[in-house]
């Protein structure tokens, strides 16, 4: 087993839907005589598939990331609008399950996917199934090796331009879900590689929502990188994750993920 701790933390992997259930070139012309020298060359833009591969070789590589079967996060989250803060735990196992836990003021919400079937047990909705486009998400956000399936999981991607983040300027690729709707968004950094944000539609009990996740803080656990922060935005709601450790390669019996048996 390996693991990472740190002071302070913020991580994130498959986890939107578990938070969201909670809660143009110009060119200048020159008139000097005699002709000016030509501009200069504007760098290329690289293709999608170059800016996909590069996201790989960022995170670690295909090699590092296929030696890892599972993950365990564990950390704290806040709400700073409604002055509520809890914890956080998220169990990943390849190659496609996960369970995710919160826990605010007592209260638990679960979100589980075990291959096939996805399922979220909260106060409010109780012990229920996911169907649709919520079973699609959470199928996609389940994909263990996410960065090397990227081609499977979307149908399409298209290079739409560059946007900051923050103060970084980031690639923006749509990448078409086949199931139809509008595509997410993916903004991969221009320097590091590595994703800074993605955007999306969610689905859940209460009808479609519009869902955004900032990823922050990255380092180095066990040969990947991974973020230590994430910034979730859902209709207007910030929830702050703030990650307290990663652990790599921990023994997960499949039955955890699992739909428990209804009380």
């Amino acid at each position: 087993m390996t693991s990472v701790s740190a002071k302070r933390a913020v991580g994130g992997i498959s986890i939107g839907c578990l938070f969201l259930a909670a809660t143009v070139v110009t060119r200048g012309q020159s008139t000097a005589t005699p002709p000016a020298a030509p501009p200069a060359a504007t760098a290329a833009m690289p293709t999608a598939d170059q800016i996909l591969d590069r996201y790989v070789a960022a995170e670690g590589g295909s090699a590092t990331l296929k030696r890892l079967l599972s993950r365990v996060m564990t950390g704290t989250l806040s709400v700073p609008s409604m002055q509520l803060s809890g914890t956080v735990e998220i169990h990943e196992k390849a190659p496609n399950r996960t369970l995710g836990t919160i826990t605010i003021n007592g209260a638990s919400y679960r979100q589980g996917f075990d291959g096939t079937a996805g399922w979220t047990d909260d106060p409010a909705n109780g012990l229920r199934d996911q169907t649709g486009d919520e079973l699609a998400e959470a199928r996609r956000e389940s994909d263990f090796y996410h960065a090397l399936d990227l081609h499977k999981l979307y149908s399409k991607f298209t290079l739409v331009g560059k946007e900051k983040v923050g103060e970084r300027d980031a690639y923006v690729i749509e990448a078409a879900v086949p199931e139809g709707g509008p595509p997410e968004k993916l903004y991969f950094d221009v320097q590091s590689g590595l994703v800074l944000r993605d955007s999306s539609q969610r689905h859940g009990p209460d009808g479609v929502s519009e869902f955004q996740q900032d990823y922050e803080d990255y380092r180095d656990v066990d040969g990947v990188k991974l973020p230590f922060t994430i910034r979730q935005t859902n209709e207007g709601t910030l929830v702050i994750i703030t990650v307290a450790e990663y652990h790599h390669n921990v023994p997960l019996d499949d039955g955890e993920f699992v739909k428990p048996a209804a009380e």
